[in-house]
């Protein structure tokens, strides 16, 4: 191993993220002893990237969030991981934090939580329902498995530390990519709901947007980001919805009657 990497694997999971994958790549290559990705099908030019800065790159068709996080993490080499996603970027600040954790052997706890601020239409999202934002990122190989759907998470076993400093994220290129990507992300959501054989309601369809809206707008200060905080409380509401539209639309057809 280099004596500048700390024996860490860095592993995310690929699919057209030619517009940032570079610049997450760019952010983990002077420290990290592996960089590990799974791909599923780029035809952007994204696995010309991989090729010249990752250390091991995997086509495989996919799964499911779960499952391909899941397969990222099992052919890493080191004992320590971390996952970034591919629309993320490491400032130099979290990147001197976990290699401080590592100047006296193994760190203290066997997982830590790392926050991140998104970008969104030209401005750093501060409140509403993407603010805070965190999750375990780094932690011991042997004691973490990734658990859930559509909002899979790595759960952890044993002592779980924070971290001071945060990751960056470039989320949508624009209105237009989020509306696609709530379009994607609803039909996964809702396949999540029917597999866990959970109902559609008049009551969920009715209040839960609206709840989701003042929740996030109102409660949680989503008003102080400007236009792009109204927005993003509007399409997470819009979200919701038809999450749930979905839903009742998918069991309609399988029971062949109407509601």
């Amino acid at each position: 191993m280099d004596s500048k990497k700390i024996p860490v694997s860095v592993y995310l999971i690929t699919k057209d993220n030619i517009r940032t994958v570079e610049r997450a790549l760019k952010g983990v290559r002077g420290w990290a002893d592996e960089i590990v990705s799974v791909d599923s099908g780029s035809t952007d030019g994204t696995l010309e990237v991989l090729e010249r800065y990752a250390d091991r790159v995997a086509v495989r068709e996919w799964p499911g969030f779960r499952e391909q996080y899941q397969f990222a993490q099992d052919i890493t080499e080191n004992p320590w991981v971390l996952f970034i996603d591919a629309d993320e970027e490491m400032p130099d600040q979290l990147s001197e934090e976990i290699r401080s954790l590592f100047k006296n052997g193994q760190p203290p706890c066997d997982g830590y939580i790392i926050h991140r601020r998104t970008f969104y239409l030209g401005r750093l999202i501060k409140h509403g329902g993407w603010y805070p934002d965190y999750e375990v990122r780094l932690y011991r190989k042997d004691r973490g498995r990734w658990k859930g759907g559509l909002h899979a998470k790595v759960h952890t076993d044993g002592t779980v530390g924070t971290l001071e400093h945060h990751l960056l994220h470039y989320s949508y290129r624009d209105i237009s990519d989020q509306i696609r990507k709530v379009d994607l992300y609803s039909d996964i959501s809702s396949g999540d709901m029917r597999k866990g054989n959970k109902r559609p309601s008049l009551f969920k369809l009715l209040f839960s947007p609206p709840f989701r809206f003042v929740r996030d707008y109102v409660i949680k200060l989503g008003f102080l980001d400007g236009i792009p905080g109204l927005i993003i409380a509007v399409t997470t509401a819009y979200y919701v919805f038809i999450k749930y539209a979905k839903l009742w639309e998918s069991l309609l057809i399988r029971g062949g009657g109407r509601s």
